[in-house]
């Protein structure tokens, strides 16, 4: 089985780095990429480890997250406590980018989004 994912985006806590898909993904807002920012390395912040945002192939938005195999610090109760918020709070947003994605990566149709029937 074949997944087709991209990451548009993700920090890590260890590295203390942030990434952002510029070559995939640079036509996106600009207060767009500042909020992902924001949130990425806030979540790093607050639970450590990594966390990304990925497109999955259906243009659905993931949250992921995930620790080195000997950090004892890293929650993963917390996490996915977080990974809700995150979900809650910005579901705009996240609809917002599976949009983005379906409309521009994807190239369906609005009749598609939208579940009608054409």
């Amino acid at each position: 089985m074949s997944e087709k994912r991209s990451v548009l985006c993700g920090a890590n806590a260890y590295e203390q780095k942030y990434y952002f898909n510029k070559e995939e993904y640079g036509n996106l807002p600009t207060a767009i990429q500042e909020e992902l920012h924001v949130m990425c390395v806030l979540f790093t912040e607050e639970v450590g480890g990594i966390f990304t945002v990925v497109f999955e192939e259906d243009g659905g938005v993931s949250l992921d997250t995930m620790a080195a195999e000997n950090d004892f610090y890293y929650d993963e109760v917390s996490a996915a406590l977080l990974v809700g918020q995150i979900r809650q709070k910005r579901r705009e947003l996240l609809e917002s980018l599976s949009l983005y994605y379906r409309t521009f990566v994807l190239h369906e149709g609005l009749d598609e989004k939208t579940g009608e029937d054409a």
